[in-house]
């Protein structure tokens, strides 16, 4: 039972047995036999034993309770490699919405590019002395004259926000 807690408590504290044996100052084959039944620590090595793996003296004496802390970090070394990957998941979903938004972006400028080149500015022609009309026209016109000015450096910039977000092979 001791050897098996020596055991079990030198590998959850991730200490192989040649550290263990340079901190207690004794060859590794000490720590050897002691983990296999060997031999036994007396009592003062014992104490430090317990000093180096930081448990009392009781738990390398009692019954094997360490395995369950083992597992415990087991448990919570697999729960937060779940953790992670939802994340990823997450990232990667939001990424390819991104992706399509960009996407989406560009078709809608070209689509309006091509209405406006194909209406060819026809509030040029309106009869501006009614006033909702005026108001209609002049606001066309601010749209158009935006949109013209605006849209090649946002088209720009989605098309490279798509070759940022594309997945990669």
């Amino acid at each position: 039972m001791l050897n098996e807690n020596i055991k079990a408590i030198r590998k959850s504290k991730g200490l192989s047995q040649q550290e263990l044996a340079v901190k207690l100052n004794v060859v590794r084959q000490t720590i050897s036999k002691w983990e296999q039944g060997l031999s036994v620590p007396d009592s003062d090595m014992l104490i430090s034993l317990s000093g180096v793996l930081e448990i009392p003296v009781s738990t390398l004496l009692g019954e094997s309770v360490i395995e369950s802390e083992v597992d415990a970090v087991k448990a919570i070394s697999e729960k937060l490699e779940i953790i992670n990957l939802q994340l990823a998941r997450r990232k990667t979903r939001r990424r390819k919405a991104l992706h399509w938004l960009l996407i989406s972006l560009c078709v809608l400028i070209v689509a309006v590019s091509v209405v406006l080149i194909v209406v060819n500015s026809p509030y040029l022609g309106w009869d501006y002395s009614d006033p909702e009309i005026a108001v209609a026209g002049a606001a066309f016109h601010a749209f158009e004259w935006l949109f013209v000015r605006l849209a090649p450096i946002i088209l720009i910039a989605a098309i490279v926000g798509i070759c940022l977000t594309r997945e990669k092979e």
